[in-house]
């Protein structure tokens, strides 16, 4: 064998397919393959080559310009776009550099002009191959490490999930009424969205913003949360700094979603009545104005320390009859849909 041919240079030791017109520049070629310890197969033309590539796969191919028919050049952009592994050199009896920008700009590893030298085709076959075997091996390393990579973004994804999990039970523990609530929300915020044609990433965000939506009512005192009787004017105002708290928690979280500012804006009305900060129309993220509209729904339809249920159709009169004023007219519209199809249930 040539010393400048490894085998570890040959992945997988298969055959090198050798297209030439010329059956005496066909079998000299093969003479050389023949030298460097390699197997070869002969075809002659480009419909010969793509009915023996249906049938086995080379390691390389040597692929002369003009061939019968359809050119070299058309040939090897057919070969590399079903086999992208497979490494190619051009053969040409003229040396035209457009020609050979072309070749090497639709992929061939070489370039080897008529006549040729023994030494010539046994550097070219062992630099492509060297060159094939380290572009496979990188893309397998590209490939590995975006499946690492995929794997830790799965159980670090778990990770914060069960975080926000803790968290919400540790709010709904002080305010027993509410248990399950955000929760609910979250789960009819998701339906909303998905009804809105929301892609899953974006959905992602709503759950788990719709999940911890009410965490900063961990700063209002239990005995507000769980009051039966109408609340005093101060106490309201502890009530609605929740959302300000809840943002002041989470915004130096880096969440991939802006959970914060939903969070903040969850009170938030489109026509400027909502709360803390009066935003209104556009100021509004999508996410929040959807989560608006389930967290209203879900209340209205569950018990509360202050009032009994007022149940579900009470719940989605109030959205329809507000479509477009208070609540944000495509995720009202999307939310009756919801309900209106009857597949919708809470889930616990």
């Amino acid at each position: 064998m040539d010393k400048g041919m490894d085998m570890e240079e040959m992945p997988n030791l298969r055959e090198i397919l050798i297209v030439d017109d010329e059956a005496s520049v066909g079998r000299t070629l093969g003479r050389i393959v023949e030298r460097i310890g390699r197997r070869f197969h002969l075809a002659s033309s480009a419909e010969e080559v793509r009915l023996v590539m249906k049938e086995k796969s080379f390691d390389l191919v040597l692929c002369d310009i003009r061939l019968p028919g359809e050119s070299g050049i058309d040939l090897v952009g057919h070969i590399l776009s079903e086999n992208s592994e497979t490494a190619v050199i051009m053969v040409s009896g003229v040396e035209d550099p457009e020609v050979v920008e072309k070749a090497l700009e639709i992929g061939a590893y070489g370039y080897i002009i008529k006549p040729f030298r023994t030494s010539e085709v046994i550097i070219n076959i062992s630099s492509a191959l060297r060159r094939q075997r380290l572009e496979m091996e990188s893309r397998r390393y590209r490939e590995d490490l975006e499946r690492l990579v995929e794997n830790r973004t799965v159980k670090l994804q778990e990770a914060l999930d069960g975080i926000i999990r803790v968290v919400a039970h540790t709010v709904e523990s002080r305010d027993p009424y509410t248990a399950g609530h955000q929760r609910r929300v979250a789960y009819l915020a998701c339906a909303v969205a998905q009804g809105l044609g929301f892609p899953e990433d974006q959905i992602k965000g709503i759950r788990m913003a719709g999940t911890i939506h009410d965490i900063g009512k961990i700063s209002v005192p239990s005995e507000i949360l769980s009051k039966p009787g109408r609340l005093s004017d101060i106490e309201f105002d502890l009530v609605k700094s929740h959302p300000e708290v809840g943002y002041n928690i989470l915004k130096d979280v880096e969440f991939p979603w802006p959970v914060a500012e939903i969070t903040y804006q969850h009170h938030e009305r489109m026509d400027g009545t909502g709360y803390p900060r009066r935003l209104r129309g556009e100021d509004i993220l999508p996410e929040a104005r959807i989560v608006a509209v389930a967290d209203v729904v879900e209340a209205m339809a569950s018990h509360r320390p202050y009032r009994p249920a007022l149940g579900i159709d009470a719940a989605l009169e109030e959205i329809s009859k507000n479509r477009g004023k208070s609540y944000d007219a495509d995720a009202a519209g999307a939310c009756l849909e919801v309900f209106r199809k009857g597949e919708f249930t809470w889930k616990e």
